[in-house]
Protein backbone atom coordinates (compact mmCIF):
# COMPACT_ATOMS: atom_id res chain seq x y z
CA UNK A 1 0.00 0.00 0.00
CA UNK A 2 1.55 3.36 -0.65
CA UNK A 3 1.77 6.18 1.66
CA UNK A 4 0.55 9.60 1.35
CA UNK A 5 3.06 12.53 1.65
CA UNK A 6 1.00 13.37 4.57
CA UNK A 7 1.76 10.11 6.01
CA UNK A 8 5.46 10.14 4.69
CA UNK A 9 5.99 13.22 6.34
CA UNK A 10 4.67 11.85 9.74
CA UNK A 11 6.66 9.15 9.67
CA UNK A 12 9.98 11.00 8.80
CA UNK A 13 8.70 13.57 11.85
CA UNK A 14 7.59 10.79 14.29
CA UNK A 15 11.80 9.10 13.56
CA UNK A 16 13.53 12.51 13.94
CA UNK A 17 11.28 13.40 17.48
CA UNK A 18 12.27 10.10 18.71
CA UNK A 19 15.90 9.23 17.20
CA UNK A 20 17.13 12.95 16.96
CA UNK A 21 18.96 13.51 19.97
CA UNK A 22 21.00 10.31 18.34
CA UNK A 23 21.63 11.38 15.05
CA UNK A 24 23.02 15.11 16.89
CA UNK A 25 25.55 12.67 19.02
CA UNK A 26 26.77 10.95 16.03
CA UNK A 27 27.00 14.06 13.66
CA UNK A 28 28.72 15.97 16.65
CA UNK A 29 31.35 13.07 16.89
CA UNK A 30 32.58 13.61 13.04
CA UNK A 31 31.87 17.01 12.59
CA UNK A 32 34.93 19.46 12.40
CA UNK A 33 33.01 22.24 13.31
CA UNK A 34 29.41 24.00 13.53
CA UNK A 35 28.97 24.39 9.86
CA UNK A 36 30.50 20.68 8.96
CA UNK A 37 27.90 19.62 12.15
CA UNK A 38 25.32 20.97 10.22
CA UNK A 39 26.19 20.03 6.78
CA UNK A 40 26.57 16.11 8.38
CA UNK A 41 23.01 16.21 10.40
CA UNK A 42 21.26 17.97 6.94
CA UNK A 43 22.88 14.81 5.08
CA UNK A 44 21.71 12.50 7.49
CA UNK A 45 18.43 13.84 7.74
CA UNK A 46 17.81 13.55 3.81
CA UNK A 47 19.38 9.78 3.47
CA UNK A 48 16.67 8.86 6.34
CA UNK A 49 14.13 10.53 4.28
CA UNK A 50 15.24 9.10 1.01
CA UNK A 51 15.69 5.86 2.86
CA UNK A 52 12.18 5.96 4.89
CA UNK A 53 10.59 3.93 1.11
CA UNK A 54 13.37 0.78 1.54
CA UNK A 55 13.08 0.42 5.37
CA UNK A 56 11.76 -3.10 5.46
CA UNK A 57 11.45 -3.91 9.16
CA UNK A 58 13.78 -6.58 9.11
CA UNK A 59 15.78 -4.59 12.20
CA UNK A 60 14.56 -1.99 14.83
CA UNK A 61 14.09 1.18 13.57
CA UNK A 62 16.89 2.88 16.29
CA UNK A 63 19.36 0.29 14.08
CA UNK A 64 18.60 1.57 10.83
CA UNK A 65 18.99 5.32 11.57
CA UNK A 66 22.10 4.65 13.27
CA UNK A 67 23.59 2.75 10.47
CA UNK A 68 22.36 5.51 7.91
CA UNK A 69 23.38 8.01 10.45
CA UNK A 70 27.13 6.36 10.76
CA UNK A 71 27.30 5.44 7.27
CA UNK A 72 26.77 8.97 6.29
CA UNK A 73 29.19 10.56 8.67
CA UNK A 74 31.87 8.28 7.53
CA UNK A 75 31.74 8.41 3.83
CA UNK A 76 31.01 12.44 4.39
CA UNK A 77 34.02 12.64 6.52
CA UNK A 78 36.20 10.13 3.72
CA UNK A 79 35.20 12.60 0.90
CA UNK A 80 36.39 15.87 3.33
CA UNK A 81 39.76 14.12 4.74
CA UNK A 82 39.75 16.97 7.16
CA UNK A 83 39.80 15.63 11.01
CA UNK A 84 40.25 18.45 13.53
CA UNK A 85 39.19 18.99 17.13
CA UNK A 86 35.77 20.03 17.85
CA UNK A 87 37.51 23.39 19.36
CA UNK A 88 33.70 25.29 17.48
CA UNK A 89 31.55 22.87 18.74
CA UNK A 90 32.08 22.44 22.37
CA UNK A 91 29.24 24.68 23.73
CA UNK A 92 26.75 22.89 21.45
CA UNK A 93 26.22 19.56 22.91
CA UNK A 94 22.77 19.97 21.88
CA UNK A 95 21.60 15.99 22.65
CA UNK A 96 22.54 16.95 26.86
CA UNK A 97 20.16 18.74 28.76
CA UNK A 98 22.33 18.29 31.99
CA UNK A 99 24.51 20.29 34.86
CA UNK A 100 27.51 22.13 33.35
CA UNK A 101 29.90 19.84 35.46
CA UNK A 102 28.51 16.71 33.41
CA UNK A 103 28.62 18.81 30.36
CA UNK A 104 32.45 19.49 31.02
CA UNK A 105 33.14 15.96 31.58
CA UNK A 106 30.73 14.62 28.62
CA UNK A 107 33.20 17.44 26.21
CA UNK A 108 36.27 15.29 28.01
CA UNK A 109 35.15 12.28 27.13
CA UNK A 110 34.16 13.03 23.56
CA UNK A 111 37.43 14.85 22.98
CA UNK A 112 39.33 11.67 23.99
CA UNK A 113 36.87 9.44 21.64
CA UNK A 114 37.30 11.75 18.73
CA UNK A 115 41.26 10.42 18.69
CA UNK A 116 39.91 7.12 17.83
CA UNK A 117 40.00 5.39 14.28
CA UNK A 118 36.86 5.78 12.55
CA UNK A 119 35.91 2.04 13.42
CA UNK A 120 36.54 2.08 17.44
CA UNK A 121 34.62 5.51 17.28
CA UNK A 122 31.33 4.24 15.94
CA UNK A 123 31.59 1.14 18.30
CA UNK A 124 31.92 3.52 21.32
CA UNK A 125 29.29 5.48 20.60
CA UNK A 126 27.01 2.38 20.07
CA UNK A 127 28.28 0.89 23.16
CA UNK A 128 27.85 3.89 25.61
CA UNK A 129 23.75 4.07 24.31
CA UNK A 130 23.72 0.78 25.75
CA UNK A 131 23.43 -1.10 22.39
CA UNK A 132 23.99 -4.86 22.40
CA UNK A 133 27.15 -5.84 20.75
CA UNK A 134 24.78 -8.51 18.63
CA UNK A 135 23.00 -4.96 17.40
CA UNK A 136 26.39 -3.11 17.00
CA UNK A 137 27.53 -6.38 15.07
CA UNK A 138 24.85 -5.71 12.53
CA UNK A 139 24.99 -1.92 12.52
CA UNK A 140 28.59 -2.12 11.58
CA UNK A 141 28.51 -5.20 9.57
CA UNK A 142 31.23 -7.23 11.77
CA UNK A 143 30.86 -9.84 13.95
CA UNK A 144 29.95 -9.94 17.50
CA UNK A 145 33.11 -11.11 18.38
CA UNK A 146 34.91 -8.29 16.04
CA UNK A 147 32.84 -5.56 17.99
CA UNK A 148 34.30 -7.04 21.39
CA UNK A 149 38.02 -7.44 20.41
CA UNK A 150 37.50 -3.34 18.93
CA UNK A 151 35.31 -2.34 22.13
CA UNK A 152 38.04 -4.34 24.26
CA UNK A 153 41.03 -2.08 22.45
CA UNK A 154 39.02 1.15 21.99
CA UNK A 155 38.75 1.34 25.90
CA UNK A 156 42.28 0.34 26.64
CA UNK A 157 42.65 3.63 24.23
CA UNK A 158 40.43 5.81 25.82
CA UNK A 159 41.74 4.70 29.40
CA UNK A 160 45.82 5.22 28.70
CA UNK A 161 44.54 8.73 26.87
CA UNK A 162 42.72 9.67 30.13
CA UNK A 163 45.56 9.02 32.44
CA UNK A 164 48.33 10.25 30.24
Amino acid sequence: MKRTDAEWRTCFEQCVAEYGKMINKVCYMYATDMENYNDLRQEVLLNVWQGLDGFENRAKMSTWIYRVSLNTCITYSNKERKHSAHDNLDDNLYFCDDSQEHLNMLREMYQLINNLNRLDKAIILLWLDEMPYDEIAAIMGISRNNVASHLRRAKEKLSNMANS
